[in-house]
């Protein structure tokens, strides 16, 4: 049996046309999206109806991820005030942007199970842990920590969330990061997504990097309206995918409380942060 698992596209189709072309060329019985397939980038309309016509034709199995969770809430829930407006606009162009096929991602699960040949072959598929989508698994989360947030009596569990491959063990359980297809953070620009097999002995994985038109990428973000009409906090998602590193942190500790406050305005504050940490 073999699986490919894919998450955090992130609204960039050029990495995901090339991603859904090699897990094809591997000829899966199984294919799953963790989540995060929408919002961040700039094409989150194509991303969404490419793998809605893979998930009818060929059985493709969506996961939610935060994002997903978050472009349905801003299309039920207006912000709450003009700075929380103009910090999300970005994600209200992904929902404008998808408004037409959003019931595509409503009745995504927010975990899924399957099992290879045997009793004891459980894998669990979800975004972030059983403590939540937005709760990612990464190499300095302690085990201590981890060991309240992973479900019981697994063979595998893999999740996603943090834009970052990684593979560790907690207490004999293997736990299996796929990182992401659209816009990794772990200082490699090309995509990841992962590929399981059942042999006899027990599950083996491989994490899979691919390259792609980064080019074509950078032109729709700029030829899209994503970055002119999504509001200042779209240039801080396009250093994060350019640079490939994770930027928001850095972002909320330095200069988001002043913004929260109304001490400074986004715009501004965004400028200075982004000349503050360079070309990366």
């Amino acid at each position: 049996m073999r699986v490919a698992i894919f998450s955090d596209v992130q609204g960039n189709l050029p990495a995901m046309e090339v991603a859904v072309a090699e897990i094809l060329s591997r000829e899966p019985e199984m294919v799953i999206m963790a989540g995060d397939l929408v919002n961040r980038g700039p094409s989150s309309l194509a991303c969404l109806e490419l793998f809605d016509s893979l998930r009818r034709e060929r059985g493709w199995l969506p996961v939610r991820g935060n994002h997903e969770a978050w472009v349905i809430r801003c299309g039920q829930e207006a912000p709450r005030s003009s700075i929380e407006e103009e910090m999300r606009r970005f994600a209200d162009w992904t929902y404008h942007q998808i408004a037409q096929r959003i019931d595509a991602i409503t009745d995504w699960p927010d975990h899924l199970c399957f099992h290879g040949e045997d009793a004891g072959s459980w894998v669990h598929v979800t975004h972030g842990t059983m403590a939540g989508n937005r709760d990612g698994v990464s190499a300095s989360v302690p085990d201590e920590v981890l060991r309240e947030r992973l479900p019981a009596d697994v063979a595998l569990f893999v999740t996603a969330h943090t834009h970052r491959p990684l593979e560790r063990i907690v207490d004999g359980t293997p736990i299996l990061n796929v990182g992401s297809v659209g816009s990794p953070f772990d200082g490699d620009p090309r995509g990841s997504y992962a590929v399981l097999e059942w042999r006899p002995g027990g599950w083996q994985w491989e994490i899979i990097r691919f390259d792609y038109d980064r080019e074509r990428a950078e032109h729709d973000f700029r030829e899209s309206g994503f970055l002119d009409s999504g509001g200042p906090m779209t240039r801080i998602l396009f250093e994060e995918w350019r640079q490939a590193r994770l930027l928001m942190p850095l972002w909320r500790r330095s200069h988001e409380p002043a913004v929260l406050a109304g001490e400074r305005p986004l715009g501004p504050a965004v400028d200075e942060f982004l000349a503050g940490i360079g070309n990366g």
